[in-house]
């Protein structure tokens, strides 16, 4: 289905329902034409000439473009409105809240912007409110706390500033709060949220302050809130027994990671999934508690200053199967018990593990100078192993070939010496190796050439020596994968020569 919707309905039909290109014509309550390809207007004439009756207006998963006009507030009966994932821009209508009726909005993916004006607060039977991925500015309405009835307020990804209202902690009835990836000011402290009894999932991905208790939270990210005090911190989140995500990215700048001391009752974390202190500049070695904590499955420590080694107890993790090292001081040997995970090691004990619990957006930055991915699901999420910018030395234990569920294996810029394992090539899922800037010798076994995955591979700056095997996948590979080999040679891939 595309093209314009038609600027006339006739007056007999009573009930319009486009959407997934399925027509039926009853009474005009409902109107959803949404996951089409409508372009044009939204149609808000259906108010003012068609019916009043209506009750659902769908235009989501469209090509609507341009402003809103008025004439939604002529639908008297109106409870929910979504034009969501569209082109729509402009400012919302004010006569928006004139339907005192609405229940829900959600209008995600678009391009409004202005203010969320302070008349919102005449919608006393809201219950859901999805504005994320817009240009929204200003400060939320003062009276925020007036509508009581929410459940659900998503404004993550916008221009949002100021501090936020106390009177939103009236809106006792939220369960899902996220104002990630906003402006905000202030302090957490200065809030109450132990008031948000049925709170179970919470984003505030800006910069502010930690001081609550919620018994019920499942999911919590605070990345680049300027939090200090990684101990008291800790201390207090032992208290959510509910965390499954915990997310603490680029906070606790240049503090030392407690490694038991101080820490009380680790068991608190007992049903955490997903932990990150990406970015934070931590010192000290990986600490100990962590091996308390046997429901990982992502785990995130990069761009820190841990020292010491890999801890052998990171391969005694049921259901480890992302694991983020990279950019730290870690030195010593690559322990061969890593290489016994069991979510990389048996297909069996993978689909044995249910990912369905992750309620919210999993936003992850691979590069500072990347985008950021956003995962919906850790069915999605890449099994991996991420060693890269340390001082790891030794040779690359034979038993890696173990991990024949692993997608990506960086260990590039470390101290890495002897032979590329032949058996390497038993990684059949394997997309991504990155063994580049080591001290790897000896030839590039001719069994990578049965990777038939691999998208990218990189063995630069290394002591490699011979021809590069002959093989689909690695004559695919550009000679930047291959430079600062001296004995390496590159026959015919690039023409005779030596790199």
């Amino acid at each position: 289905m595309f093209g314009e919707l038609p600027l006339f309905i006739p007056s007999s039909t009573r009930m319009v329902d486009l959407s997934n290109n399925y027509f039926h014509a009853r009474n005009l309550t409902s109107f959803d034409v949404r996951n089409n390809t409508f372009s044009g207007s939204i149609p808000s004439y259906l108010c003012l000439h068609s019916s009043p009756l209506i009750r659902l207006l769908d235009f989501s998963i469209n090509k609507f473009s341009s402003n809103i006009s008025g004439g939604l507030g002529k639908c008297s009966k109106l409870q929910v409105f979504r034009a969501g994932y569209n082109r729509l821009s402009g400012i919302l209508p004010e006569d928006i809240y004139n339907a005192t009726t609405l229940e829900e909005i959600s209008l995600p993916s678009n391009a409004f912007r202005g203010d969320i004006s302070d008349e919102i607060v005449n919608l006393t039977n809201l219950t859901i409110l999805e504005l994320y991925v817009n240009q929204f500015s200003g400060m939320l309405p003062t009276n925020m706390g007036k509508l009581s009835k929410l459940k659900l307020i998503l404004l993550h990804f916008n221009n949002l500033t100021d501090s936020l209202p106390p009177s939103l902690l009236n809106c006792t009835n939220l369960r899902e709060l996220n104002l990630g990836f906003n402006h905000f000011v202030g302090k957490l402290s200065m809030l109450d949220f132990s008031k948000l009894s049925r709170l179970t999932k919470l984003d505030f991905t800006d910069k502010y302050s930690l001081r609550f208790s919620l018994k019920s939270l499942s999911f919590l990210s605070l990345s680049a809130s300027r939090l200090s005090n990684i101990t008291r911190v800790l201390n207090i989140l032992m208290g959510c027994k509910s965390l499954k995500v915990l997310i603490l990215s680029n906070n606790f700048i240049g503090e030392e990671m407690p490694n038991g001391d101080g820490i009380v009752g680790v068991d608190g974390l007992e049903n955490l999934r997903i932990l990150s202190f990406r970015g934070c500049q931590l010192t000290g070695p990986l600490p100990v508690w962590l091996s308390k904590i046997k429901k990982l499955e992502v785990l995130d420590l990069s761009s820190n200053r841990f020292t010491g080694s890999v801890p052998t107890w990171l391969g005694n993790f049921p259901s480890l199967f992302h694991i983020n090292l990279g950019n730290n001081r870690i030195s010593g040997e690559l322990p061969k018990q890593l290489c016994k995970l069991p979510m990389l090691v048996s297909e069996q004990t993978a689909a044995q593990v249910d990912h369905t619990y992750l309620q919210l957006p999993f936003f992850v930055k691979p590069a500072s100078d990347a985008d950021f991915l956003q995962y919906s699901s850790l069915s999605f999420f890449p099994p991996a192993i991420h060693l890269h910018k340390n001082s790891i030395n030794g040779n690359i234990p034979t038993e890696i070939s173990q991990l024949v569920l692993l997608h990506t294996l960086n260990l590039d810029d470390n101290n890495f010496s002897g032979n590329i394992p032949n058996k390497i090539s038993n990684l059949k899922k394997l997309e991504t190796l990155d063994l580049s800037m080591n001290h790897l010798s000896g030839e590039i076994p001719p069994s990578l050439t049965s990777l038939n995955f691999l998208s990218f591979l990189n063995v630069s700056y290394n002591n490699l020596e011979g021809p590069i095997p002959k093989g689909t996948q690695l004559q695919s590979f550009d000679v930047s994968a291959f430079e600062g080999n001296p004995k390496l040679c590159v026959v015919p891939l690039f023409g005779m020569r030596v790199l």
